[in-house]
């Protein structure tokens, strides 16, 4: 297949391109400035310039492929959450209408995240976002093209973790440097399903290529893994105090920290044949690169 894939330079699309290649597809990668595209054709990927906002481009980057990656998201200011969330619908709304009545696959990125704790998400959860976000409302909109002859899938992703990650784990790391401790919020036993970048990328090839209209899979490797734990190591690894700090402390990650999330890939496991095969969260950070970088 000819493959159209945004965030293609982002951190879990660089690992999509060469599984996508390893399996025989070539690649047409989304590039919003000259630094991605020179990065992407260093790949060897063919480059279609535009971005998330330029939906004419993401219509014509679709309806020139035989299937879709949407892994792209907007992560410039996480204060306008929302915001972020209604331009990944609009890309979607692009990409889902370039394909309809092709039966091409369309596979989108949503996330496991529930903010009701002490339950385990499974993919047989639709997720309302009422409950779970912004970002679930991207997944009904996906979801609506199933019945417009689009292969549609989401692939749910929980915190993704793995070299050259920029995203909340480094955050954390950065807030504990910062401000001389490394802390998690009440008792530290709500819980952050994980799973590493590779392991990722190998099930949206698989979503790709077998996932059937409307499914929904989980890139799950650790369940949940306790908040205390990941401030733990983090203390450790920069010989800081660990203990209990406010919500406010983090800043706009406190929300998304303080949140009791756990979930499961069983079904996934079952029904695709993935299997995660790297480190999990707690072994990354302790023998990753994440403390390797100044």
């Amino acid at each position: 297949m000819r493959v159209f894939l945004t965030g293609a330079s982002g951190f879990i699309g660089s690992a999509i391109i060469p599984e996508l290649v390893r399996a025989g597809h070539r690649v047409v990668g989304l590039a919003r400035s000259d630094a991605s595209a020179a990065k992407l054709a260093a790949a060897g990927v063919d480059v279609h310039r535009g971005d998330l906002t330029d939906l004419d481009s993401l219509r014509r980057g679709a309806a020139a492929c035989d299937g879709v990656i949407h892994c792209a998201f907007p992560h410039e200011d996480f204060n306008d959450y929302a915001g972020n969330c209604a331009k990944d619908r609009g890309a979607i709304e692009a990409l889902g209408g370039a394909l309809a009545g092709s039966d091409r696959p369309l596979v989108i990125t949503s996330g496991t995240a529930r903010f009701t704790p002490g339950r385990v998400v499974t993919e047989d959860e639709a997720l309302d976002p009422s409950a779970s976000g912004p970002r679930a409302a991207s997944e009904q909109l996906a979801f609506s093209f199933a019945s417009r002859g689009v292969r549609v899938s989401s692939l749910r992703l929980p915190i993704v973790h793995g070299d050259g990650d920029a995203g909340f784990l480094a955050t954390l790391i950065e807030i504990a440097r910062k401000t001389g401790r490394s802390g998690y919020i009440g008792d530290g036993e709500n819980r952050w399903p994980a799973v590493h970048r590779l392991d990722a990328a190998r099930l949206f090839v698989l979503a790709l290529e077998e996932a059937p209209a409307g499914a929904r899979l989980h890139a799950v490797g650790d369940e949940g893994v306790p908040t205390r734990d990941i401030a733990g190591v983090i203390g450790r690894k920069l010989g800081l105090p660990v203990e209990s700090v406010p919500k406010e402390h983090f800043g706009w990650l406190g929300a998304f920290f303080a949140s009791d999330t756990p979930a499961s890939s069983a079904l996934t496991q079952a029904r695709f044949g993935w299997k995660p095969a790297q480190a999990g969260l707690l072994a990354d950070l302790e023998h990753g690169t994440y403390f390797a970088r100044a």
